[in-house]
């Protein structure tokens, strides 16, 4: 008698390789057997007609705070995620001393647009140290596994106090006693530690990052402490400007250290080469034997727009921020009035010249009407310039009745990073260079502007179904990126494979029927905070160690979940014969 046994599936085991018709049985939280299973079970799924996959691992999330009062962590669970690794982005909070906990809320506001006031009303705070956290993190209640990493502007912040925000480089006891904090947090069960050195990430005050100019020295320290411990992983984010020279930072970060780095990869329309550039480099420190690989999305960064989001093409212009904080109701009667409609139209916006909110404000090109089935790789004949051009109407004129549409609660699509060419041939490149990982989902993170937990049903979908203007990519292949590939990058080898002994975290997926359904804003988050979700429909059942937490992307109630204490090695068969 098993546990469990899904029947007469099409299983894709993760490891890429071709698919076959058979059976899965599930015993103790494990994987017993794969292929022909007889005998019965105390419950069986029929999996007929649909795909059997390893449950997804989400490499790239921004959980920190959800993650201590949501055991669910939705949206990415309506995707098939069974293991989320949050701190990405050199942000989170911890170790974070009493005085400091505002100024970290703020930095997380800024940087990974999560209400303030959410956070304030969610988190508990009773840590201090990283092992704190985790211990808390540890307690939480959990339908999924979630694994921790250690944000390098909070512990830059723990040593070096009011020193950290003005950018200023951190003397050498400094650097060793972070390299002692993190490798504490190693030692505890983090998976690895994160920085960014991005000029998008700044704070709810407008201040950047603390991270964005730490020196060599620093970097390579707390690299180098890693290294002498032998656990972790790197992650980062960074602009690349002067892309080799910072690239050879980067590259020594591992040089000292023997650990695998991760990094951003994204196309942006303001340096729309940089992005191949740093492949070759990532190429290049492969070539010498370097653990390094690009983390890339599987379509465009795309911005959500409109009046129920965080921001809308018309922002910055002096005669909307008249109405800008008005509730719903009265911006959709203005902007339904001729006088103060026509008074708009007529005005410049306001920005920054050179600034991402320019774009928002003036590439009519590269927005979209979402729809309810949204299309995230539309042509260019779709876009408002192009729809404006036909009617012989200003593009301003075509938002507003876009966004007017659903009584104000429709959303217009704005592919922001990848989409320069007007299509996803580029991010096909990036998806299919030896040396990259599927990643930046940014699940939990952008609450009011982005919703891209969705990412695993669009690799599934577009690049393994629906794609209609290039390529589409082998389903094998996709369902390898998302679960085998993705567990071996952050060291969790115990999962993202169906086989005899791994863990039993399963997908089973009607693969003809999957759809991903338009994201819509929502007030469920603490202090009646808002955000965005986006359902699908398809995941017949989500299994997490060896019970089901999902049926149809709805929870079970079972919280099998838990934290992941540090890197994981590939079960052997000892533990097969112990579950059976």
């Amino acid at each position: 008698m098993h546990d469990i046994i899904i029947r007469g599936g099409t299983i894709y085991d993760g490891s890429g390789g071709k698919p076959f018709k058979g059976d899965v049985a599930i015993d103790g939280g494990v994987i017993t057997a794969v292929g022909t299973v007889t005998g019965t079970a105390r419950e069986e799924i029929d999996a007929t007609g649909q795909i059997v996959t390893p449950g997804f691992v989400d490499v790239h999330t921004h959980y920190d705070g959800q993650v201590t009062w949501d055991p669910y962590l939705q949206p990415s669970t309506f995707h098939g995620v069974t293991t989320a690794v949050m701190g990405n982005c050199g942000v989170g909070f911890a170790p974070c001393k009493p005085e400091q906990r505002s100024w970290l809320l703020g930095l997380m506001e800024g940087v990974e647009d999560i209400p303030g006031t959410a956070l304030a009303e969610g988190i508990k705070w009773n840590w201090e140290s990283f092992p704190q956290y985790m211990d808390a993190v540890e307690a939480s209640p959990l339908a999924l596994d979630v694994g921790l990493q250690v944000p390098h502007a909070a512990v830059r912040a723990y040593v070096m106090g009011e020193r950290a925000t003005p950018l200023e480089p951190s003397t050498a006891e400094e650097t060793a006693e972070m390299g002692r904090l993190v490798v504490e947090a190693l030692e505890a069960g983090a998976l690895g530690f994160s920085t960014s050195r991005t000029l998008k990430h700044k704070d709810v005050k407008g201040a950047p990052t603390p991270t964005l100019e730490a020196e060599a020295a620093e970097l390579h320290g707390i690299a180098r402490a890693m290294g002498e411990a032998g656990k972790g992983v790197l992650q980062l984010i960074a602009d690349f400007k002067q892309t080799d020279e910072e690239f050879a930072i980067l590259r020594g970060m591992v040089e000292v250290s023997g650990r695998p780095l991760s990094i951003t990869i994204e196309q942006d329309d303001r340096w729309p080469t940089i992005w191949s550039r740093v492949l070759d480099n990532i190429a290049a420190a492969n070539a010498a034997g370097l653990p390094i690989k690009g983390q890339v999305p599987p379509r465009a960064t795309g911005l959500l727009l409109g009046l129920t989001s965080s921001l809308n093409p018309f922002v910055m212009h002096k005669t909307f921020r008249q109405i800008g904080h008005a509730p719903l109701e009265e911006q959709v009667a203005a902007l339904r009035n001729p006088a103060f409609r026509a008074q708009l139209l007529a005005e410049e916006p306001d920005y920054p010249q050179g600034e991402i909110i320019e774009m928002i404000c003036t590439h009519y090109h590269k927005m979209f009407a979402l729809g309810e089935t949204p299309n995230y790789e539309p042509a260019p004949e779709e876009s408002v310039k192009a729809r404006a051009e036909q009617a012989g109407k200003n593009p301003r004129e075509i938002l507003l009745d876009l966004m007017l549409e659903q009584d104000g609660r429709a959303l217009l699509y704005f592919p922001l990073m990848n989409y320069s060419c007007g299509s996803l041939d580029d991010v096909e490149t990036m998806l299919t260079h030896p040396n990259t990982a599927f990643g930046l989902s940014d699940g939990g993170a952008h609450c009011g502007i982005i919703c891209d937990a969705s990412f695993p049903t669009t690799i599934l979908t577009h690049w393994g179904r629906d794609r209609t203007r290039g390529a589409k990519l082998p389903l094998e292949w996709l369902i390898h990126g998302l679960t085998g590939r993705n567990a071996e990058l952050i060291g969790l080898l115990d999962r993202g494979i169906l086989a005899p002994g791994m863990k039993a975290d399963v997908n089973v997926i009607d693969f003809n029927g999957l759809r991903l359904y338009s994201p819509q804003i929502v007030y469920d988050l603490p202090a009646g905070g808002k955000r965005l979700i986006q359902k699908a429909d398809g995941y017949t059942a989500s299994i997490v160690s060896g019970a089901v937490a999902f049926r149809n992307g709805a929870p079970t109630g079972v919280l099998n979940g838990r934290l992941v204490r540090g890197a994981q090695k590939r079960p052997g068969p000892a533990r097969v014969a112990a579950a059976e």
